[in-house]
């Protein structure tokens, strides 16, 4: 297979999208018109459910559930929903699983060919509006039910402070001063973080929020997966500061829930 070549003005330059278009390549792999709820037949389709970012003193905290759901049934229980982007911003999502996942590693191709044709890292307004491009493209899809609702959040280089953006299926999207949540169990998320946030707190208390929140997203939507203690699956949650994107340990991860779990029957409320 030859590489192709490209006039001056047909150059699709820093665009990897535009470059798998003029290759004859889909951007996005095709679902066939799936529904996601509705005919009889159609095959049921996974959605990732509850994500929530914030900020705090140093960057910021973005954490997902790992639950995804076949309509009212449980379809897979260690789903991972957060995801490094590149090196100091992350992308969380929500929505219909498979095109979601898709859209994640086409975001991820784009940001490291951009850097490799420009020789620079995109800036981080530059990704949000990228990420919001791919999910206007996907809107059709979204109108048959396959919606692809991401939460992007990173470190601003420029800015020195985190930053999170949140979007609609259209593709539009919103900075986000201090926190966000989406997804089925976004409303509980996002009044649980509301509730417990503070400006400059420290990351401990900011990785304990978010779990907090995905705790009672689970306590009251269905659909999004608290911490199962038998089979040993816990909540991704990852931070993005001036020194990168990292994983918070699964192990620190159990470790909080245990404690928040053991603080509830302490105060006489149910776990």
């Amino acid at each position: 297979m030859s590489l192709p070549v490209f006039t001056a003005t047909e150059d699709p330059g820093p665009d990897f999208v535009g470059l798998l278009r003029k290759t004859g390549v889909p951007p996005v792999i095709p679902v066939g018109g799936v529904r996601s709820g509705g005919d009889p037949g159609v095959a049921p389709v996974r959605h990732g459910t509850t994500v929530v970012a914030l900020r705090y003193a140093e960057g910021v905290v973005m954490a997902g559930d790992r639950r995804a759901t076949e309509g009212h049934a449980i379809a897979h229980r260690s789903m991972e929903k957060v995801f490094a982007a590149d090196r100091f911003s992350a992308v969380a999502i929500a929505g219909a699983a498979g095109p979601a996942v898709e859209m994640v590693r086409l975001f991820q191709t784009q940001l490291e060919h951009y850097e490799k044709v420009e020789g620079v890292v995109l800036s981080l307004e530059g990704k949000a509006n990228q990420l919001g491009q791919m999910v206007r493209e996907h809107l059709p899809m979204a109108m048959q039910g396959l919606a692809v609702v991401p939460l992007f959040a990173g470190y601003d280089l420029d800015r020195q402070r985190g930053r999170i953006f949140n979007y609609d299926v259209t593709g539009g999207h919103y900075e986000e001063t201090e926190h966000s949540a989406t997804g089925s169990g976004g409303r509980d998320a996002r009044t649980t973080v509301k509730l417990g946030y503070r400006v400059g707190m420290p990351r401990d208390e900011a990785v304990e929020l978010a779990i907090e929140a995905l705790y009672e997203a689970a306590d009251e939507d269905s659909a999004t997966g608290g911490p199962d203690l038998v089979r040993g699956i816990y909540p991704l949650v990852a931070t993005v500061t001036a020194m990168g994107f990292a994983s918070v340990p699964e192990t620190e991860v159990a470790e909080r829930f245990t404690t928040l779990i053991d603080r509830r029957r302490s105060e006489g409320r149910q776990p």
